[in-house]
């Protein structure tokens, strides 16, 4: 602090008893023995209030060491931005009388770009619109992961996130005592890990949302029971919730930047090829279907074949990229894929 700061300065803030704000004014007296401060109220007249009973607010410096005194904190992790101050913290904490916690620094979360997300930019993510979009488990989770390290956090992060979340879940049923105290899932239910019967992706449901447009989750319901016999809101809710996200994700963030291209010659012949092959193969499962995909990239010479999928998504979906398309198909249906596919290389799919 400067000299003019440091002779009105104090880590008391007060509330004004006249209007109830909190005060950034000076100080004109501190008297530590009966634990009061003077300053001028807002109206102008001298007022002196004890730093005690609510009558007052700490700087957000003393804060941390005086909260880990009174509340008796062992543990506390914070951001890499607090870690010059800590030794502040530990220090006032120590002159109370009290012992210093333990600290876990975590790294900064930054946005698309590389950028440090910051309330005044407005870039990044929101915890509240992360949730809009997927369950508190898969933020859990995405908080949970490589916390030393900067993670981007934005809109597309949440997809893997969900899925990753379900993996884990999956898999802890199978594991033993050694493997299941390492899942993530362990330590995001506190050992109470649920059974989950999630028979697609989230990302498998975002493109099924894209394909069929749904603005409500009944048109999502129209295609899984179809394809998932047995499958209701009623007998798997899980997968329910999982839907009404992905129609949420879908319309608030994939709809207004969705793009169709039109298909180069070599991208028209081939789709033209995979329309042929598909007729008829209804009752043919994902994996199947998956290798007829494959076949007609290796048959037109595709290099490397992950071009092939990307044109496919790029002319059939308007994304750049998603889930293995032979469960797409299976999942919106064959009929419906080689409809999807006469319209794209009609033109339907293009804006104007």
């Amino acid at each position: 602090l400067g000299a003019e700061r440091q002779a009105t300065y104090s880590p008391f803030l007060p509330i004004s008893p006249t209007t109830g704000r909190v005060l950034y004014v000076p100080m004109k007296h501190v008297d530590a023995r009966a634990g009061t401060i003077t300053f001028d109220d807002e109206d102008g007249t001298e007022t002196t209030l004890p730093v005690t009973g609510g009558h007052c607010k700490l700087q957000w410096k003393p804060d941390f060491g005086m909260r880990w005194y009174a509340l008796g904190v062992d543990f506390e992790m914070f951001g890499k931005d607090h870690q010059t101050n800590q030794h502040v913290y530990d220090t006032i904490c120590e002159i109370l009388g009290g012992h210093a916690p333990e600290h876990y620094v975590y790294e900064l979360f930054l946005d698309e770009v590389g950028q440090k997300i910051s309330k005044s930019k407005g870039n990044g993510l929101t915890i509240d619109e992360w949730l809009t979009y997927a369950s508190p488990e898969s933020l859990a989770l995405y908080m949970f992961q490589k916390p030393r390290v900067a993670k981007r956090l934005y809109f597309d992060v949440i997809p893997r996130a969900v899925d990753d979340y379900y993996a884990h879940v999956a898999s802890y049923r199978g594991q033993d005592a050694a493997a299941a105290i390492e899942n993530p899932a362990f330590h995001i239910h506190s050992g109470k890990v649920p059974v989950i019967d999630m028979p697609v992706t989230f990302g498998l449901l975002l493109n099924l949302a894209s394909a069929s447009n749904a603005h409500d989750v009944s048109v999502m319901w129209g295609y899984l029971t179809r394809r998932l016999p047995g499958e209701t809101a009623a007998t798997n809710p899980e997968l329910d919730r999982l839907a009404a996200y992905a129609v949420r994700y879908f319309i608030d963030e994939v709809l207004p930047t969705k793009t169709f291209r039109a298909p180069t010659d070599k991208e028209r012949a081939a789709l033209q090829d995979l329309h042929g092959r598909f007729a008829g193969k209804e009752a043919l499962e994902a994996k199947e279907l998956q290798d007829i995909v494959y076949a007609v990239g290796n048959a037109h010479q595709f290099e490397p074949l992950r071009d092939w999928f990307g044109a496919i998504y790029q002319v059939l979906l308007g994304a750049d990229q998603g889930p293995r398309f032979g469960s797409f198909v299976a999942l919106y249906g064959v009929e419906e894929t080689r409809k999807l596919i006469e319209d794209a290389l009609a033109g339907k799919l293009l804006k104007g």
